[in-house]
């Protein structure tokens, strides 16, 4: 495996959205929803408070509402072609998010290789989810750092393609990097800059080879 190629969900993936947004939308308390994700913008909550409360409001959450959320929400285009494209060169495509897994892990269907998110309980939700097992910003370099170390790449072979704050430390650790319809800040750090509906096109700032030119 010659690289590694690192995604963000929300927002990245995930257009002009997160996948707590398009679940509490179809059950039916995206108002509470989006009070608890302007709390977590302002500072006032951080990610573990934030999937505690989670917790509590999803209680019995069942699995074909997450199925519904999943298949309707809004994906980026040629997401699956990327996938395809990368596991074709021997490189390895992984999705790092916040956001719980048992939404994220249906990523694979679209041939992502590797997906790692927060840990939740089982559906339905019975119980808030762990602490421990909640994801920071800081994570997604620990992450990373565990992966490219199990398959032997060092950081200038892992290109990691992100848009808002959770992406920032990743972004100032790796050299390359895409953002992806991003904030300012994101932009700022990023050595490709891509703004659309298509991941091909994003993904063809990478160009070819283990060591990708790019610009």
């Amino acid at each position: 495996m010659t690289r590694l190629h690192v995604f963000d969900m929300d927002g990245t993936l995930l257009r002009n959205t997160t996948a707590s947004l398009e679940i509490a939308s179809r059950a039916r308390c995206l108002p509470e929803l989006m009070a608890l994700e302007a709390d977590v913008a302002a500072g006032r909550t951080d990610t573990r408070a934030f999937a505690a409360e989670l917790g509590r409001l999803w209680r019995g959450l069942r699995e074909d509402v997450v199925a519904r959320a999943f298949a309707g929400a809004p994906w980026i285009g040629g997401l699956a072609d990327v996938a395809a494209d990368i596991r074709a060169r021997g490189e390895r495509s992984m999705v790092i998010t916040m956001s719980p897994d048992f939404f994220a892990a249906r990523l694979t269907e679209f041939g992502v290789d590797e997906v790692v998110a927060s840990r939740f309980p089982p559906l339905p939700l019975t119980a808030a989810p762990g602490p421990a097992g909640i994801l920071t910003p800081q994570d997604k370099v620990t992450v990373v750092d565990r992966v490219r170390a199990r398959f032997g790449l060092d950081r200038d072979s892992c290109v990691a393609y992100g848009d808002s704050g959770s992406d920032i430390p990743l972004f100032r650790e790796l050299r390359h990097t895409v953002a992806v319809n991003a904030s300012p800040a994101v932009r700022a750090l990023a050595r490709c800059r891509y703004d659309g509906d298509d991941l091909r096109e994003a993904h063809r700032l990478v160009g070819d080879g283990p060591q990708p030119p790019l610009r």
